[in-house]
């Protein structure tokens, strides 16, 4: 079951969506044909261009073209002509560049939906009609140049998740493009206090990849309204192999949202940035999509009874075993990667999709750069009728080639479980919860001193490399870690509250494994209580720049022990083999005492020894060093690699919620 995902979007399309039940059964679409070929869609070229769709069960296919993205009238149309492998095609032999198109499909006597094919690489405003572009001609200068910054292991890396609207649209935040894909590579921008803000804040805290939510052209929000009256983090797919409109200059021109995101990738590039993309392949907004107006029902999952399934909690379910629709996947993720350089992609609810596909997807992926980075949500929205064993969800990352999932079992270890602020964390004072916060230490790897029985979730080890493990407190569903916390503990200070803040942000950052931040966490974002915000005003969604100066004790914390896990690869082992080695828990009286130890310098590391020890209880705990001289370099105030102070032993006493590490470097 889901234990992450809130309903977002869900929510508004279950209420819009009808429940339709096409037959007394599932309908069966094995009998039909697979194309096998690369070239669907579009292909543009000044002397012709060449449309082909998979149209399997229709009769007639036509093409109309338009001078306009909306508006107007048809240019011309052309019939498509049948072909092999259920495709339908046609080519015109003049210049169309900048011309926008539909398809219209009739099947069973009836005529489809006017609509851009699925493969569309260009489409005009609210992605109605498609367009005929020259992609070579959006590509931003040097492009071709485009260098990705090192990456060694997967491990190393540390992702932030934003939304594009989010970082730049308060008033604050000195961004000029707010909102758009340029706002977020604008240089220079501080907030009103003299703060970094967006790219060089980005810059400034260390992160090594942004995580971009749904950034592709998504349904809700209308892309003609130029004031931005509308948000929608985007987990409604309309065109997935296009950018979103609403975050480009124009909208209305094509080209100018894939420049714009071309020129976002390699500005961040230049800054020693990778970008991830929040790819959804699970569902589609509604169910009149674009798959359904060429092969009716078949890219879909169905109920025994004929109704639409819906493991994803969206009123729909798309059927990745099947061919067309893995091809569909493949392909997708191949071009985002190709053409827009990207660096990684996080799947939406991939416990949906079937291992087979995400395989795949992951293998493909790494012939064309190892240092792809995939990981997805191991779990569904809703009950899903294909057989989970072979299913991607969390508990069958080891059969996943290359794949990370999200560990809930530390992130509802550190703060208490995704809606319930009844149920405190550990670092909230909750002993109970220490075993899953452990096991988020190992990134959910087999390891001799883990109890499995304890873990909150997890009854085994999932995981079977380090990087397999997403390790975070906090992400975009559900309340920000400060509101959580603030209502998990309704009667604690606001000091209270940062101290179980910054607790839970050094077991992220220390932990094996591959940490992830949610954009904000930094300066304490609030969604002002909002555990559901997918379509709340900038009001409530916006990063706040002033909090960063309000808060800049924890910024400063928060970029410390970013700056400690990237100095000190002993954090990011790339192998369970060397945690098995390197990491030993050490005993204590107190379960809310979490202590361990690395040594014997694994991966690198030039300090011999560490310890970190997170007390979670909220009074001062003791516990036996190992003989020698231990350096103090982090207290929960500050983190100082040249040390804060040393101590000799045997003891050392902890403050009530507080992180302390320390090195012995002989």
């Amino acid at each position: 079951m889901n234990r992450l995902r809130s309903n977002y979007v869900c929510i508004i399309l279950a209420f819009t969506l009808a429940l339709t039940v096409l037959d007394a059964a599932a309908p069966s679409f094995e009998d039909y044909p697979v194309y096998q070929g690369s070239d669907l869609g579009v292909n543009y070229s000044p002397d012709q261009t060449t449309f082909k769709v998979w149209a399997p069960r229709a009769s007639e296919v036509v093409l109309r073209l338009y001078s306009a993205g909306r508006g107007g009238e048809v240019v011309a149309t052309q019939n498509l002509l049948s072909a092999t492998q259920g495709v339908w095609t046609a080519t015109i032999t003049r210049d169309l560049k900048d011309q926008y198109y539909t398809f219209q499909v009739k099947q069973d006597d009836r005529w489809l939906l006017e609509r851009p094919d699925v493969y569309a690489k260009a489409v005009g405003v609210n992605g109605r009609r498609g367009m005929i572009v020259n992609l070579s001609a959006t590509n931003p200068k040097g492009w071709v140049a485009d260098k990705k910054p090192i990456l060694k292991n997967f491990t190393d890396i540390i992702l932030y998740e934003t939304h594009v609207r989010d970082i730049s649209i308060n008033s604050n935040s000195g961004i000029q493009h707010k909102g758009k894909f340029l706002g977020v590579v604008e240089p220079g921008t501080k907030s009103k206090s003299g703060e970094a803000t967006g790219l060089d804040h980005l810059k400034e805290l260390g992160i090594t990849h942004l995580h971009l939510l749904p950034s592709f052209d998504f349904n809700s929000v209308d892309e003609t309204t130029l004031s931005l009256n509308k948000y929608n983090w985007g987990y409604d797919p309309l065109n997935y192999n296009v950018p979103e409109g609403s975050f480009a200059t124009d909208p209305f021109d094509g080209k100018v949202r894939i420049a714009e995101f071309k020129q976002m990738v390699k500005t961040l590039h230049e800054n020693g940035i990778r970008v991830i993309l929040d790819v959804v392949y699970n569902h589609t907004s509604g169910r009149e999509s674009n798959f359904n107006q060429f092969a009716p029902g078949y890219f879909y999952r169905f109920k025994a009874d004929g109704s639409y399934s819906n493991g994803t909690g969206c009123g729909n379910e798309t059927a990745s075993e099947r061919a067309m629709m893995r091809k569909f996947i493949i392909d997708s993720v191949v071009y985002w990667a190709n053409e827009y350089h990207l660096d990684g992609f996080r799947f939406d609810l991939m416990g949906v999709h079937d291992i087979e596909t995400m395989n795949q997807v992951s293998d493909t992926l790494h012939k064309i750069d190892p240092s792809i980075f995939v990981y997805g949500e191991g779990w569904t929205g809703g009950q899903s009728p294909f057989p989970e064993d072979q299913r991607a969800v969390k508990k069958n990352t080891a059969r996943l080639h290359g794949i990370a999932a999200f560990s809930d079992d530390v992130r509802d270890g550190l703060r208490g479980y995704l809606g319930n602020t009844k149920t405190p964390g550990f670092v909230s004072g909750n002993p109970k919860l220490a075993d899953s916060v452990k096991f988020g230490i190992v990134a959910s790897t087999q390891h001799p001193q883990i109890n499995y029985n304890l873990v909150n979730h997890s009854k085994a080890p999932w995981a079977a490399e380090p990087f397999q493990t997403i390790t975070y407190a906090s992400c975009h569903d559900d309340h920000t870690l400060f509101d959580h916390l603030k209502l998990v503990n309704p009667d604690a200070s606001e000091a209270e509250i940062i101290k179980m803040d910054k607790l839970a942000a050094a077991a992220v950052l220390t932990s094996q494994g591959v940490a992830f931040l949610h954009s904000g966490s930094e300066m304490l974002r609030t969604k002002q209580g909002n555990g559901n915000s997918y379509n709340s005003p900038d009001s409530i969604n916006q990063i706040d720049w002033d909090r960063k100066t309000t808060y800049n004790s924890v910024y400063t914390y928060y970029k410390g022990m970013v700056g400690l896990r990237k100095n000190h690869p002993a954090f990011r082992m790339p192998s369970t083999k060397l945690i098995q080695e390197h990491l030993r828990f050490l005993e204590t009286e107190n379960a809310s005492l979490i202590a361990y130890q690395i040594s014997g310098a694994p991966n690198g590391e030039s300090w011999q020894n560490i310890i970190v020890l997170l007390n979670g209880s909220k009074t001062q705990q003791s516990i036996k060093l190992p003989p020698g001289n231990w350096t103090l370099v982090a207290d929960g105030n500050e983190i100082k690699e040249q040390g804060i102070q040393s101590f000799n032993g045997p003891d050392v006493t902890i403050p009530g919620t507080t992180a302390y590490i320390l090195f012995k470097s002989k």
